[in-house]
C-alpha cells in the first residue's frame, strides 16, 4: 500500500491528509528494529549470514546520537543510489555532477565506523580514500585539531583537488576557519554539502566566507537514506522515491515530529518509523518542501510552556557576527547558559547584547545565566554536537 505515489509531506493543497491509509498503521521506532533483530525483518526462510555471503546486504547500524546503535539492513549500494536520486534534486548540483561524473569529494565528518570506512588505528591517506571520496578527519574533537593536524587536511584536501565537500558542519567550520587563516580557497570547489547533524546559520556564513560556493543542505539518516535535498532557493524538498513523509503531532506553530515510510529498501521496510527530528511544511510553491527544526530530544520549553526546537533559537543568531559555533543548555527550572566559540573576530558587546534579548524574547525574560566564550565545546559519544539541550 506504502508504495503508490503520495504527497511527499502527507498534505495535499487544500490541507487535507492524503496518508490516511498509514494513519491506521501503529508507530514503530529504534526500539522495534532493534527487538529480535534481524528476525523481526526476514521471512522465514530467509538466512542473514546467506545473504551477507552473497553480497546482496550490508550490516550497518545508526550512529546512536538519538539513542542505543541500532542494527540496519540495506541494499548493496544501496546509499550511494539514495545520494544520487536526491542530488539530482538541485538543478546547479546536477549540472556540475553532469559535468564532471566522476566529481571528486573530501568527506570532514565525525570517523565512525562503517560500510566504506573503518577506523582502526590511524589510518594512512591510501586507506583513506573510497571510490572518488577523500576521508580527511581522524579525530571525534574538531575544537581540539592542532595547527600540524589542520595543516595535513588542508594538505591532503587541496592535493585531491575536490569539486565539492562533504561535511558535517562543525568539523566544516573548523576547517573553514583553518583554511582562512591560512589562505587556502579550494581552486577546483564548486559547492559544499551539509550533512550528518543541524546546520546552524553561524555555520553556514562562515563556510559561503571562506570559500565562495554555495552550500546545500542534505537531510536524511543512516536508516532511511536521504529525505530532503535544498534546492537554488534554499527549499528542502523531499525525495519523493526514497520515502512517503507525515508530519505528526503538530503544535501551534505547525510543528511537529516526522514520521517515514521508506520505499526503496525491501529487506528492512520501515512504516511509519518515526525519526526522532521535528519538522515544519514549508511555504506553499511548485514543489513541497520541509523546514527541519531539529531533533525532538534536543527541543527546549519556554516559561509559558511551549515548546522550543533547535531551529527557533538558532534563528536568533541570524543577526549575529563573530560567533563560529555554539551550545545553549536549559536548567529544569527553564534558565540557560550559552556557551560559544569565536569566530575569528569575537563578537562585540551590543551584538551580544541583542542576542541575548533575542533569545529571552524566545525562552522567557530573565532566564540567562550566562554568556561565554570557550575555545572548547565537546561533541556527544558518536561525533555529533548538540546546540541545544536540556540539563
Amino acid at each position: 500500500m506504502y508504495r503508490r505515489p503520495v504527497s511527499p509531506i502527507g498534505l495535499a493543497a487544500d490541507g487535507s491528509d492524503e496518508l490516511a491509509p498509514l494513519g491506521r498503521l501503529p508507530f514503530i521506532t529504534k526500539h522495534d528494529i532493534r527487538r529480535d533483530f534481524p528476525r523481526n525483518f526476514l521471512r522465514a526462510e530467509v538466512n542473514l549470514d546467506a545473504l551477507l555471503d552473497q553480497r546482496l546486504v550490508e550490516l550497518e547500524h545508526t550512529s546512536g546520537t538519538s539513542e542505543e546503535r541500532t542494527p540496519l539492513l540495506l541494499p548493496r549500494g544501496w546509499w550511494a543510489e539514495q545520494e544520487a536520486r536526491a542530488l539530482r534534486l538541485n538543478p546547479w548540483v546536477a549540472g556540475v555532477l553532469a559535468e564532471s561524473p566522476a566529481a571528486r569529494r573530501v568527506t570532514l565528518a565525525p570517523p565512525v565506523c562503517g560500510g566504506d570506512v573503518c577506523y582502526s588505528g590511524v589510518p594512512s591517506r591510501f586507506e583513506r580514500v573510497v571510490g572518488n571520496a577523500l576521508f580527511v578527519v581522524l579525530s571525534q574533537h574538531p575544537w581540539l585539531w592542532s595547527d600540524a593536524e589542520l595543516d595535513r587536511m588542508v594538505e591532503e584536501a587541496s592535493g585531491w583537488s575536490p569539486v565539492f565537500l562533504d561535511l558535517d558542519p562543525v568539523y566544516g567550520v573548523r576547517f573553514a576557519m583553518h583554511c582562512e587563516r591560512r589562505g587556502v580557497r579550494l581552486p577546483s570547489l564548486r559547492f559544499i554539502l551539509c550533512s550528518y547533524e543541524f546546520e546552524s546559520v553561524m555555520h553556514r556564513r562562515i563556510l559561503q566566507r571562506v570559500f565562495g560556493v554555495p552550500v546545500f543542505n542534505l537531510y536524511g539518516s543512516t536508516e532511511i537514506g536521504h529525505l530532503l535535498m535544498e534546492d537554488e532557493a534554499g527549499r528542502c524538498v523531499p525525495i519523493c522515491q526514497t520515502a512517503a513523509l507525515e508530519l505528526v503531532e503538530r503544535d501551534a506553530a505547525g510543528i511537529g515530529e516526522l514520521v517515514v515510510t521508506t520505499l526503496t529498501n525491501d529487506y528492512m521496510p520501515l512504516i511509519r518509523y518515526r525519526i526522532g527530528d521535528l519538522a515544519e511544511a514549508g511555504p506553499v510553491g511548485e514543489r513541497p518542501a520541509h523546514i527541519v527544526h531539529g531533533r525532538v530530544k534536543d527541543a527546549l520549553v519556554a516559561t509559558d510552556g511551549s515548546r522550543v526546537t533547535t531551529r527557533q533559537v538558532d534563528q536568533c543568531f541570524a543577526g549575529t557576527s563573530g560567533l563560529a559555533h555554539y551550545e545553549l543548555r536549559q536548567l529544569p527550572d527553564g534558565r540557560w547558559r550559552l556557551r560559544y566559540v569565536p569566530d575569528s573576530e569575537a563578537p562585540d558587546a551590543a551584538s551580544l547584547a541583542g542576542l541575548r534579548t533575542r533569545l529571552e524574547a524566545l525562552l522567557g525574560p530573565g532566564t540567562c545565566t550566562a554568556m561565554e566564550a570557550t575555545d572548547l565545546l565537546l561533541p556527544e559519544r558518536p561525533g555529533k554536537f548538540q546546540l541545544t539541550a536540556r540539563l
